[in-house]
């Protein structure tokens, strides 16, 4: 059964049609190696890996039966190969963030769950903070020994916040997405929402457009104009339109945008009529 009624446009339909991997007793070389798989996909963030950056030593630990799969997972977690691509790039918001959704599968629920990691880093060092979530009691429920961590943040469950569901949908834009190449680059996905004490909207995955919610821009700015009209001389009061899902001229059908525009109160009517005619959705409309 889907995760939710809309799990193909939200782009969580293959975890729904799959099974936790675990290494059972009796495993075989060919079950070592698919768990190798699926702790890269899930732990560096279905970033693509070269032959050369394999932690191969760590994978012969595995196979050879001395190293279970969370004490694989916490080394992968902790190397240079997961240094390079996650910690020493971001912010360190943005690395607990990425944390969460690799190692526990789920999206922090509130600003007190990063604070915490926050001060861990800082006072113990990275390890200690990493071995927080392996060595927790939401792991071992979750995952155990055996069991390589997945996305639990899809669905309510037992123990669970609801913030966690759309709070996970800032971090997954979608099944082949890496972590690495997303529009919201280094930046944290979470930090203004859980600072204000606010559930994230749920915005739909990379290459849907259908039913998308309004994301600013990385640098924040809002332009001058609306439709090309000046709005810096107009002496009367002026209105913000946050637009998502909008087509501009000249634009391919299936490139749809988000935009912010500032128009005085004369010509909101003409330019919500605008907007609608281009397929758009008005998010909000605030007074600027």
């Amino acid at each position: 059964m889907a995760i939710t009624t809309a799990a193909t446009r939200l782009g969580t339909e293959p975890y729904s049609e799959s099974s936790p991997i675990e290494l059972r007793s009796n495993w075989s070389s060919e079950d070592a190696q698919q768990v190798i798989r699926a702790v890269y996909r899930q732990v560096l963030g279905n970033d693509y890996l070269m032959a050369s950056e394999r932690l191969v030593s760590l994978e012969s630990l595995l196979c050879q039966g001395s190293l279970s799969v969370r004490e694989f997972v916490r080394a992968v977690a902790k190397s240079d190969l997961y240094k390079n691509k996650f910690l020493f790039p971001h912010f360190q918001t943005r690395v607990i963030e990425l944390n969460f959704k690799h190692l526990l599968g789920r999206a922090p629920y509130d600003e007190a769950e990063v604070i915490e990691h926050l001060d861990r880093y800082q006072n113990e060092g990275y390890e200690a903070d990493i071995d927080s979530y392996i060595d927790s009691e939401e792991y071992n429920l979750n995952f155990g020994d055996n069991i390589v961590p997945y996305y639990r943040g899809f669905s309510t469950q037992t123990s669970q916040k609801i913030a966690g569901f759309p709070n996970m949908f800032q971090l997954y834009r979608g099944y082949a997405t890496s972590d690495r190449a997303q529009i919201g680059q280094k930046s944290s996905r979470l930090a203004r929402d859980l600072a204000g004490n606010r559930v994230s909207a749920v915005i739909g995955m990379a290459g849907n457009n259908d039913g998308w919610a309004y994301q600013e821009s990385l640098k924040g700015t809002t332009p001058g104009k609306a439709f090309a009209r000046s709005t810096s001389d107009d002496p009367g009061r002026l209105y913000r339109i946050e637009v998502a899902c909008m087509n501009l001229p000249r634009y391919p059908k299936v490139r749809r945008i988000n935009r912010a525009f500032i128009v005085p109160y004369s010509e909101l009517s003409s330019t919500l009529q605008r907007v609608q005619k281009m397929g758009g959705k008005v998010a909000s409309i605030t007074q600027a």
